[in-house]
């Protein structure tokens, strides 16, 4: 109770003219965290005053941000092991109380369809074809083509709605639905391109380990290590073991943060783009 005593008294102080007694309060609230943000917008709704509205907005801007850095400097530290989670953390950035849940159900729903498909005796390529079937054709996910670099290709929840999405964000959607059904698709970071190898776990050594790979940005096609040897050439790029293996969720993680930095530099929001590069610095340490 002395807590929220204290907290109502701040908020009432945020719009003290004095600058030294407003960067104090700030500093006080900061320090409470998220179980700030209800009073604060409390305030913000009771208020007609735009100059402490905006301190409001700032304050619940900064608290929520930071709270997306230790969600993800938790996520890496703790070893990055789930990509799904990575990516519902860079989600939060833009979408702060979002309900998570429903995009996890939504994920759900679409494996259990696959799944329903799905027949024990079926060869590599055939399941592929399953997921491509329900994924593109069922439900009408595809590339966003016509808005390559809007910074909303990069969420989850707006690709979920919208069907849209670009290479990274589809793949991270396509490689979860294989997973949780056993199929073992993982992520491959080519330069100027993301794409999906299916990963060969029988006996038979295959080079980098990949049986084929798959382009979740063009309706799931398949295709082979020539076809990455010639997209390289075409880049006049040097084959290396990187552009071919899986890669691992944190390189997955730091494209969607990179994708991001590119999107809003075109939009010329550089607040945006410096808070991004703070989020990439966590995964550089």
């Amino acid at each position: 109770m002395e807590n929220l005593a204290e907290i109502d008294a701040l908020v009432k102080l945020l719009d003290d003219p004095d600058e030294e007694i407003y960067q104090h309060v700030q500093e006080k609230l900061l320090d409470y965290g998220h179980q700030v943000i209800g009073h604060l917008e409390q305030a913000w709704e009771q208020s007609l005053d735009t100059v402490l509205q905006e301190r409001i907005e700032n304050l619940i801007h900064t608290i929520q941000f930071n709270t997306v850095k230790q969600d993800l400097n938790l996520w890496y530290q703790s070893g990055a092991f789930d990509l799904m989670q990575g990516a519902l953390v860079i989600n939060r950035y833009q979408y702060p109380d979002l309900d998570e849940q429903a995009i996890i159900n939504q994920i759900e729903e679409i494996k259990r369809e696959i799944w329903l498909g799905m027949q024990y005796e079926m060869s590599s390529i055939e399941k592929i074809k399953l997921i491509n079937h329900v994924f593109y054709n069922q439900y009408g996910f595809g590339g966003n083509t016509k808005n390559h670099h809007d910074p909303q290709n990069s969420y989850l929840n707006q690709v979920l709605e919208s069907k849209k999405g670009n290479q990274i964000s589809l793949a991270i959607i396509y490689s979860t639905l294989a997973q949780k059904l056993d199929i073992p698709v993982y992520g491959v970071n080519l330069p100027q391109h993301f794409i999906l190898g299916y990963i060969d776990e029988s006996n038979d050594e295959k080079e980098y380990g990949v049986l084929f790979y798959i382009n979740a940005f063009n309706k799931g096609a398949i295709f082979g290590k020539h076809d990455v040897d010639q997209f390289l050439r075409q880049l006049n790029l040097e084959p290396q073991p990187g552009f071919y293996a899986p890669c691992s969720n944190t390189e997955i993680i730091r494209r969607v943060i990179r994708n991001l930095i590119s999107a809003y530099e075109n939009l010329g929001s550089a607040e945006k783009v410096e808070e991004l590069r703070q989020l990439q610095e966590i995964l550089t340490d």
